[in-house]
């Protein structure tokens, strides 16, 4: 049974010591006979009168393996700036500095100073999927959208500078499947109806030339480089990918959470390939070379952890499901105009 020492103890330790000191005080100062009058020790009761009433740290005074100051304070800064959490941020950090540190090394960082990544909730606090993952099939929804890549928001200056200076690819063309996040881009120097068709054919006509049978099922905005809103469009699209047993479905106006999926995908470009590699490139072939390394790298070797992935990579999650020849799958060339 707990001394009432004990019980005040849990709630308020400076009140359990002044309360060991009045109970010292009129018992004379005497240690043994108050430590046996609150059931405690003779040392408890020696800390209460000469030390202070606050209870000590009890953080190491030397911890030969804890992480360099300048360490955490990178992480702190990264973790304030991309809101991501331990896993996210161990992994970034390695591909944007080459820093390797642990997971649990992160989480325990930022948990001692509070940080916790940033969630956006529905009103009710529920999470609601857009889609029954667990029964989807690879290759049978797609999104689809293009992104300007000077958008002037999401990377560094020189970035852009280095991109106009020489003239790179300023548009990305970039489907992905719902069901493995497996991703497929290309570029250009301009936006055009001609060559948003030209994306989505090559897509679907690389998928069925792979021994995908499946309808596609294709989900996109309604910008100007696909079918613009217009239904005589979207129609004649339609008719022609029904050939292939394909249909796009564009999403109604304002509802970009539909594309959450592939707008994701869009924020690890600025952060793992734009905001590094076009500074290295100086023309449309070694830009393009960066950029098949970097689908590959998402394709083959980039573990995810979005709804029903589980930590594998695209290529291991679409084998898992169905297909064995993967890298056939992952290898579609990467084109530019």
């Amino acid at each position: 049974m707990n001394s009432i020492y004990h019980t005040l103890r849990k709630n308020n330790p400076e009140s359990a010591r002044l309360l060991v000191r009045e109970v010292l005080k009129k018992n004379n100062y005497n240690v043994s006979k108050t430590a046996k009058i609150l059931s405690i020790s003779r040392q408890t009761v020696r800390r209460a009168r000469d030390g202070t009433l606050s209870d000590l740290s009890r953080r190491p005074k030397h911890s030969p393996n804890r992480v360099k100051e300048e360490f955490e304070n990178l992480i702190l800064k990264e973790a304030k700036r991309t809101h991501f959490g331990y896993r996210l941020l161990s992994s970034y950090i390695y591909r944007k500095y080459g820093i390797r540190i642990s997971e649990n090394t992160i989480k325990a960082i930022l948990k001692r100073n509070r940080l916790k990544p940033k969630k956006i909730r529905t009103a009710n606090g529920n999470r609601r999927r857009l889609y029954d993952y667990e029964h989807l099939t690879p290759f049978a929804y797609l999104q689809v959208d293009t992104k300007h890549i000077l958008d002037k928001s999401a990377l560094p200056k020189d970035v852009y500078d280095h991109i106009v200076k020489y003239n790179l690819p300023v548009y990305e063309y970039n489907a992905i499947d719902v069901k493995t996040r497996m991703r497929f881009t290309a570029y250009s120097h301009s936006l055009s109806a001609v060559y948003g068709l030209a994306f989505l054919m090559l897509i679907v006509l690389w998928l069925r030339a792979h021994n995908v049978k499946e309808k596609i099922n294709i989900r996109l905005d309604n910008g100007a480089e696909f079918c613009s809103g217009s239904k005589r469009k979207l129609n004649e699209y339609n008719e022609l990918f029904s050939l292939l047993n394909a249909e796009i479905k564009p999403i109604p106006p304002g509802a970009k959470h539909l594309q959450a999926i592939i707008e994701n995908s869009h924020r690890k470009d600025d952060e793992y390939f734009f905001s590094i590699y076009p500074e290295r490139c100086r023309n449309d072939e070694e830009f393009i070379r960066k950029a098949q390394s970097w689908q590959d790298t998402w394709n083959l070797a980039r573990p995810h952890f979005g709804i029903d992935m589980n930590g594998l990579t695209h290529a291991r999650e679409t084998q898992k499901v169905q297909y064995h020849d993967i890298r056939q799958h992952c290898k579609i060339p990467n084109p530019s105009t």
